[in-house]
């Protein structure tokens, strides 16, 4: 048996996060001692607590590792597809990174030159457009602002899985909606919606009507700036944005991020 203190110097990890491991259920003390409240550990829980540190490496959250850890006891099969889709979300990590690195260089490239960090977005077309009514399969949800990667690729996943079981029929790109003008700490309330030809008790009618729009393409498509460049736009033109904006996805960009194409859209009315 082994201390809470030799356990944690032996791992090398800190009583508190023990006692936080204890609390929400991933690693339980072998035994307490009622009169004095030591905690003691066996030996064979130091291979639960690699398996715990060497999750949180690949970035698992506490939630994620509990899953595995404790309900599915280590199984393997469930391991191993665990670890196939992190590899999946950490090479799309790393293409953003190296998306980031290569405009890191030409900032730095540009103010070399005596260029501005951040150009006013002149060179950003924007039309204005009427957009026709649709109805959308959609799920509603705050979104963190680290967790929009995976919500996009859970939300899109549990709407096609829906497209299918219901039998509808797509009839559009998948698009994104942001119902805030700010984020919250509770997240942003983003809504996925896949445009279908039925109407279901889970569908609803989208009306857009007049709209600026964008076309964004490329692994460095810049969406802050086009949406500043169509605010900018419409006041100069006297529109004011008169409903959700939302983003229509013409490619994947797990695909090919190369090939990325999207449409920015802002509603607007006089």
């Amino acid at each position: 048996m082994l201390t809470i203190g030799e356990f944690s110097r032996i791992c090398r990890v800190s009583t508190k996060t023990l006692r936080y491991y204890e609390t929400m259920g991933l690693l339980q003390p072998w035994l307490v001692n009622p009169a004095t409240g030591y905690r003691f550990y066996t030996a064979d829980q130091l291979g639960t607590m690699r398996l715990i540190n060497r999750l949180k490496a690949y970035n698992f959250t506490l939630e994620e590792i509990k899953l595995l850890v404790v309900t599915f006891n280590g199984e393997r099969s469930s391991l191993s597809a665990a670890l196939q889709e992190k590899k999946q979300e950490l090479l799309r990590q790393k293409t953003l990174l190296n998306q980031r690195l290569r405009q890191l260089d030409g900032d730095i490239e540009n103010l070399r030159q005596g260029c501005s960090l951040v150009n006013a977005g002149d060179e950003i077309v924007v039309e204005l457009t009427e957009m026709p009514a649709m109805t959308l399969l959609t799920r509603r949800l705050k979104v963190r602002e680290g967790d929009f990667p995976q919500a996009y690729q859970q939300s899109f996943g549990i709407l096609l899985d829906k497209l299918q079981k219901q039998r509808l029929t797509m009839n559009g790109s998948p698009m994104t909606l942001f119902h805030d003008d700010e984020f919250s700490e509770e997240g942003l309330d983003t809504e996925f919606a896949i445009p279908v030809r039925e109407t279901t008790e889970e569908t609803r009618l989208f009306q857009p009507g007049l709209c600026l729009k964008t076309v964004v393409s490329g692994p460095d498509a810049d969406f802050p700036a086009v949406y500043a460049r169509q605010i900018q736009w419409a006041e100069a033109e006297g529109y004011h944005n008169a409903d959700a904006l939302f983003e229509v996805y013409r490619s994947d960009p797990r695909d090919d991020p190369q090939a990325f194409c999207a449409e920015v859209y802002y509603p607007v009315r006089k």
